[in-house]
């Protein structure tokens, strides 16, 4: 009892008495069922242009139509491939594994665990995660729509169309999911990004036969209670959760906004929605380019979403803070400098759920150069990677003069906690953030190590969200990270889903230089469940032009327990050291290894670690 009252105590101090009191009011709400009344089943239908109305409007999306886009045609085997799977039924979920859903699917059944949901209940009755239904996560990946990019772009480079098939999709859709019922209404960020991709359909086949009048007033009817959901529940994404959920929501707020002005709330969307959006933004995207959700692919999402305001803004003569502008660009150069040029990818660091809202090449997930070049060249930053055709579906179709230039030496991104080495051949990404918003991984001073594109020491991924706790706590936990672990305690305490107690903070931490080698040092109080005062040091010394890390870890006000240095790594030719001051080397300890390169999958992968008492010093060497 007393540690959970510690625990409790600990909550409030991490999260603020503002997010307490709102979720504690958000609970009372759903329980008495008067959150429920706020959204209302089978509503009626708003005022509504005619589709001919619509199709003469002002407003300016990417794009007028299919006839519009500046792009060279380029019908690939992958595309191709693409196109006749999602004919079959089979759906590539999270860009990482298919399933064969059928050419009937209902929308709320659970593919991996054969759960179907009941469409008839309230959304506030619908749980995020239960053993018999499985991960819910599995339901709204095709709900998000985003395959309608592979059907767009199959329609466009193999002039084969295809808006037949798109909007049997989203009617089915339609008719499948009654408004604010059933597992699709859950999530207010899978709202958005399912009517985004609609928008974006509905522009690209603005003048198809297929789209009539009749077809057209149905999907903007739901559109419009959609979008409605969203604005009505808006604060809970901007309270209790605070991440790229809100800035999807808010941003879709301010481009519905502008881009259904005939809703009788639209001015209220575009207002609110742009306020709350640039809010978001300065708060979420650091002044040094990292972002407070300490993940990569996370901060990928934002750089879309970035590029979708920023755009859209632009060619409707709006205009935005200067702040989003200049945490774009910060952005840029963070996500740019941590990317590898040979592939495109970066760290599988941080929370990674498979997320790609928009997906608008053949590249695969892990590779970060068309969205990180659609935002520099909108930017007018430089190119990353010339003719990636992400840019064009933008209506970005300037090409730029010069070329974004990696920086090379020793890079510092304090806010977030990133210290990052660059030499002609290597990689070396260090960790070491103080967090003032709330971490997903249990991971501070993780070492990752990069040879030609090549992830030799790794980040083991993040597999699920909803699975049992042994699995959660691995991949969250420390555990699945290269760093130190006490016992089998991680660096934070564990409590429920995403929540961590005893946050570890960075101290200090930075770089320096001699004549033969580089060194970073740092330092982070941890394992503060155990001792309020213990603290982890760390340093990094990497000898100029030679593939050879020495890592120094200490544990300072845990005596008397064990300590284990972790190393999960891939099948380069690799030799590890260690030693203990007296000069006794140690052998290495066997320990569980996986790794997840996309949600939902894992594989056993390789790694060591190291037991030691106070200090230990290993050394890492690339053969």
């Amino acid at each position: 009892m007393f540690q959970r009252i510690k625990n409790s105590i600990n909550l409030v101090q991490n999260m603020g008495f503002r997010y307490i009191s709102y979720r504690a009011k958000y609970e009372i709400l759903i329980r008495s069922g008067l959150l429920k009344k706020k959204f209302p089943v089978n509503p009626s239908a708003p005022p509504l242009p005619h589709l001919e109305t619509w199709r003469m409007q002002k407003e300016k999306f990417f794009f007028d139509n299919k006839d519009c886009i500046k792009l060279t045609k380029r019908p690939t085997p992958e595309l191709e491939k693409k196109f006749n799977d999602i004919l079959s039924g089979k759906f590539l979920f999270f860009n990482g594994t298919q399933f064969d859903l059928g050419t009937q699917y209902d929308w709320i059944t659970n593919p991996e665990t054969g759960y179907r949901y009941d469409a008839s209940k309230h959304w506030t009755q619908i749980p995020d995660y239960s053993p018999q239904a499985g991960d819910i996560k599995y339901v709204w990946e095709k709900s998000r729509f985003s395959f309608l990019y592979v059907l767009i772009r199959y329609d466009y480079h193999f002039n084969r169309d295809c808006s037949d098939i798109v909007f049997s999709e989203i009617l089915s859709w339609i008719d499948h999911n009654p408004v604010n019922c059933g597992p699709n209404y859950r999530c207010s960020q899978e709202i958005s990004l399912r009517v985004l991709n609609w928008i974006f359909a509905l522009h690209y086949y603005k003048n198809s036969s297929n789209l009539t009048d009749t077809t057209f007033k149905k999907i903007m009817t739901n559109i419009y209670w959609q979008i409605k959901h969203v604005y009505s529940n808006i604060n809970f994404s901007r309270i209790a959760v605070r991440n790229n959920h809100a800035i999807t929501e808010t941003m879709g707020l301010y481009l519905f906004g502008i881009l259904l002005p005939f809703f009788p709330e639209a001015a209220e969307w575009k207002r609110n929605g742009k306020k709350w959006f640039e809010q978001e933004i300065a708060y979420q995207v650091y002044a040094d380019g990292t972002f407070l959700q300490f993940s990569m692919n996370y901060h990928r999402v934002v750089v879309q979403l970035l590029t979708w305001a920023i755009r859209l803004s632009a060619i409707n003569n709006e205009s935005l803070a200067k702040v989003v502008r200049d945490r774009a660009s910060a952005s840029l150069d963070f996500l740019f400098n941590c990317m590898s040029l040979q592939n495109g990818y970066l760290p599988n660091y941080g929370a990674n759920d498979g997320a790609l809202f928009f997906s608008l090449s053949d590249c695969d997930f892990r590779d970060y150069r068309p969205q990180l070049n659609a935002l520099s060249t909108l930017l007018h930053e430089g190119s990353i990677e010339e003719n990636n055709e992400e840019q064009f579906w933008y209506g970005i179709n300037e090409k730029e003069k010069t070329t974004r230039i990696q920086k090379q030496g020793m890079l510092k991104y304090p806010i977030g906690g990133y210290y990052l080495l660059r030499e002609e051949d290597t990689f070396t990404f260090i960790r070491c953030g103080k967090h003032n918003d709330r971490p997903s991984h249990a991971d501070n001073l993780h070492l990752d190590i990069w040879v030609k594109g090549k992830n030799v020491m790794r980040d083991s991924g993040s597999y699920k969200y909803n699975t049992e706790n042994k699995t959660l706590e691995y991949f969250q936990g420390t555990a699945s990270h290269n760093t130190v672990m006490v016992e089998d305690h991680s660096q934070m305490l564990k409590g429920n889903r995403f929540i961590w107690y005893y946050w570890s903070q960075a101290q200090s931490a930075g770089w320096s230089e001699s004549l033969e080698e580089y060194k970073f040092q740092g330092k982070v109080s941890a394992f503060r469940f155990l001792n309020p005062l213990a603290v982890h040091k760390r340093i990094v010394i990497k000898k100029k032009g030679k593939p050879e890390w020495i890592v120094i870890d200490k544990l300072i006000g845990l005596p008397h327990v064990t300590k284990k240095q972790i190393w999960h790594y891939d099948d380069h030719p690799l030799q590890i050291a260690a030693q203990i001051p007296s000069g006794n080397h140690v052998a290495p300890a066997e320990v569980p290894s996986f790794n997840s390169v996309y949600y939902g999958t894992k594989e056993k992968g390789k790694a060591c670690a190291f037991l030691f008492d106070a200090e230990i010093s290993t050394t890492l060497t690339l053969l």
